[in-house]
């Protein structure tokens, strides 16, 4: 028999015999909150997809919440008779009321009314979720609603509420809050509520936000003649994810692939595509759990692709496709190459042969065209290796009879400021898939746009772009602009062992926080102890300078003011302390803990010449 909860005391110490954690909930962000209760269907939005978080809630529509939020809760249908005089039968909320007072969640008055229309306080609301988690009345003594109130805030289910009272009306905002904080307390029983619906918490006993979302979603479709028609819901209002951003219904494209909830009224929509050769099947094709495309290998997640790829499917070795990638990054379908459809963009980095497969026992040697492209993913795609050579730039193209072709790129250039967004470039606005490549010799990194923020490009700094059907930046290729893909690091010891006319010098260095040492023979490289920019490899460097510095006056919003020079705060940049004559690796919150005050700013160019801070050093 539990044992009765007499005061705010032994609420705390039955929560700790109990082991149940207080719950974090309370911090968490309201579009994820939102996010969770909207799909888990316990609250969802009106005709046009808005909560209406600032209108106070009602018994009938609490009740329904709650009954939402149980095991059963998708089963409840309409009620069987009218439970109260004042909730008929056909009253929207019949059946969550009928199914409330069955659960033992909520009762009438003692007037025989259930009062649907009357708003709810907290410790009503709390005293329901109490319910919900296993407790009852027996569990409690004295004046209600103390020790409700008490446990309910031992528990965390008050975190992040604006209602503080017991006697305070909750909003849809609160309702929300409360049973977002539910799913991660513990039942009487001990266990995470959140897994008596079917769903993981985390190790630290929270929400698995990426787990819960991709059991609720539904699909995939692939968007094309009509898909609209397979969606069961009016899209009319619904909020659209597409490749990671806010979209509209009408920026869903032909070969889009489509997940949604009909709770939430939302769609994600991926976009990643992949055309080229089936160059192998694992384990085998008979049942195949993965696939090789273009020298990349991708798990199978649906099993209509499963089969699409399988010998029932008819897809074989060596047939050209197009892999729609899904929302875990594996194969979420497969269908035939659009002619005129550009793959991948990018440059090539090597030509060589290689071996593949012609059928499960044999296999051939075909040249290799390998191409590093503008999404940061190296492909290898079967192709006369003639034709090109290392540094050109290419696209992969689907041909008139379906095969795909790469075609070698000429430069078009483009001129114009972007704006600290990274949202255009001039008057030329940004796709919000926008891929951009910056490359130097033989070798390239993708940048993103908020990367050029504040950046004024050239004819000279770039070296290919195109555009989508809207007019807008969709591939952008750049010449050494941002320096990215270069090595910056502090120069700890050089020493000059030049004899006679055998040039040679050694160099100790730190990068990242490692020691690196080597020796450069037949030259001499231009550089002093402290801040570097090293191009090439290290082992045998293009070259390396010295980088240039000033002193920092100001770090506010994530900018370092340093002698009328503006930074943005990339990840990128290194933060060292200089003490004791060494220099440390640390970070910007250490240094400003710390209380450094002797702060330098070290940079290869302005931010308006596509440079940025590489290396900041506190000295005491």
């Amino acid at each position: 028999m539990r044992r009765r909860i007499l005061s705010a005391l032994l609420a705390a110490v039955m929560l700790s015999a109990l082991a149940l954690p207080i719950s974090a909930a309370g911090t968490a962000d309201q579009t994820e909150v939102a996010e969770v209760i909207g799909a888990l269907n316990i609250m969802v939005g009106d005709e046009t997809g808005s909560l209406n978080l600032g209108k106070t809630v009602t018994r009938a529509e609490f009740i329904t919440m709650a009954v939402k939020a149980t095991p059963q809760g998708d089963q409840v249908g309409e009620a069987s008779v009218s439970p109260y005089p004042d909730v008929p039968r056909k009253h929207w909320a019949a059946g969550f009321v009928q199914a409330g007072v069955r659960a033992g969640l909520i009762t009438g008055y003692l007037d025989g009314t259930f009062r649907p229309n009357n708003q709810i306080t907290l410790a009503e609301g709390v005293t329901i979720v109490l319910k919900l988690l296993g407790y009852t009345s027996a569990d409690f003594s004295g004046a209600y609603p103390t020790a409700q109130m008490a446990l309910g805030g031992t528990l965390g289910l008050t975190d992040g509420l604006n209602a503080k009272n017991s006697g305070d009306i909750l909003t849809r905002r609160d309702a929300m809050y409360l049973f977002y904080n539910l799913l991660s307390a513990r039942t009487t029983s001990g266990q995470y509520y959140l897994t008596t619906l079917g769903y993981s918490v985390t190790a630290s006993g929270e929400v698995d936000r990426t787990a819960l979302m991709g059991q609720v979603m539904d699909g995939p479709i692939v968007a094309g003649d009509g898909w609209r028609d397979q969606i069961p819901f009016d899209m009319s209002g619904a909020s659209v994810i597409r490749a990671g951003q806010s979209a509209g219904v009408g920026d869903i494209q032909s070969g889009d692939l489509i997940y949604w909830n009909e709770g939430m009224r939302r769609l994600w929509v991926y976009t990643d595509r992949l055309t080229g050769l089936i160059q192998a099947l694992s384990p085998s094709s008979a049942s195949p759990t993965s696939v090789t495309v273009a020298g990349r290998t991708y798990a199978i997640e649906t099993d209509a692709a499963t089969y699409q790829l399988s010998d029932m499917g008819g897809r074989r070795l060596g047939d050209t496709v197009t892999l729609v990638l899904g929302r875990n990054g594996g194969v979420a379908a497969v269908v035939d190459p659009v002619v005129g459809e550009q793959s991948k963009v990018g440059m090539v980095t090597a030509v060589s042969r290689a071996s593949y497969a012609d059928d499960p026992v044999n296999s051939h040697y075909d040249d290799t065209v390998t191409v590093l492209a503008t999404d940061g993913n190296t492909y290898s795609y079967q192709w006369t290796t003639r034709y090109f050579e290392a540094g050109d730039l290419v696209k992969a193209v689907v041909a008139d009879d379906g095969t795909l072709t790469l075609k070698r790129l000429s430069k078009t250039g483009l001129t114009g400021h972007v704006p600290a967004d990274g949202s255009a470039v001039g008057s030329r606005p940004m796709a919000a898939d926008v891929e951009i490549m910056d490359t130097y010799g033989e070798t390239g990194i993708r940048v993103f746009p908020s990367r050029l923020g504040g950046a004024s490009l050239t004819k000279e700094n770039v070296l290919y772009y195109d555009t989508n059907p809207q007019g807008e930046i969709q591939h952008l290729i750049l010449k050494e602009y941002t320096g990215d893909m270069h090595q910056y690091g502090i120069m700890t010891k050089v020493v000059d062992m030049t004899a006679g006319m055998n040039v040679a010098a050694s160099y100790t260095m730190e990068l990242n926080g490692q020691k690196v040492s080597f020796v450069s023979q037949g030259i001499k490289y231009a550089v002093q102890e402290g801040p570097f920019l090293l191009k090439g490899s290290v082992s045998s460097p293009d070259r390396i300078y010295q980088l240039k510095s000033s002193p920092v006056e100001r770090i506010s919003g994530g900018v370092i003011q340093a002698d009328g020079l503006s930074f943005t705060i990339f990840d990128t940049m290194q933060v060292y302390e200089y003490r004791d004559n060494g220099y440390y690796l640390s970070n910007l919150d250490r240094v400003t803990r710390e209380g450094y005050t002797k702060l330098t700013v070290w940079y290869d160019k302005t931010q308006s010449q596509g440079g940025c801070a590489r290396i900041l050093v506190a000295k005491p």
